[in-house]
């Protein structure tokens, strides 16, 4: 039953990120600041010069990768085809990598975090490890002499 359980959960934790994801990409286009409370820290981070990788908006990678995540998730749920299982694992790690590395620049290069950003990577980091935990249960045990 982990297609069940786990299958809505990584999908629920991807359209998370991709709302996250749109709302900044919104934010960005439009020539906006996200709202973050009573704090600056979404502003320094939106205006910084890591906003943008290639000439891009940062939110745009973002939105295109948990619309992948999302679709591979869902593709799992519905069909059980492990391969979408383990393509949204793998991008997932990828999606890991990115984050971190962009925190990592919050707080030891722009000095300031953006609540939507921390958010946005914990739905990361959420389904990655929800895909983890599906990969682990959905594998077959294997005997010994077995291939």
């Amino acid at each position: 039953m982990t297609r069940g359980r786990l299958g809505p959960a990584i999908s629920v934790g991807a359209a998370i990120g991709l709302a996250i994801a749109l709302y900044l990409l919104y934010t960005r286009v439009t020539g906006g600041i996200p709202a973050c409370g009573g704090s600056s820290g979404c502003e320094t981070v939106a205006l910084s010069e890591y906003a943008t990788f290639l000439g891009l908006p940062v939110a745009l990678y973002g939105t295109g990768y948990s619309a992948l995540v999302l679709g591979l998730a869902v593709g799992w749920w519905r069909s059980g085809d492990r391969r979408a299982l383990l393509a949204a694992y793998g991008l997932g790690f990828a999606g890991l990598l990115a984050v971190g590395y962009l925190t990592y620049l919050e707080i030891f290069v722009i000095e300031a975090i953006c609540l939507w950003c921390v958010a946005y990577a914990a739905s990361v980091v959420a389904t990655f490890g929800l895909a983890a935990a599906a990969v682990i249960r959905t594998s077959e045990p294997r005997t010994i002499g077995q291939r």
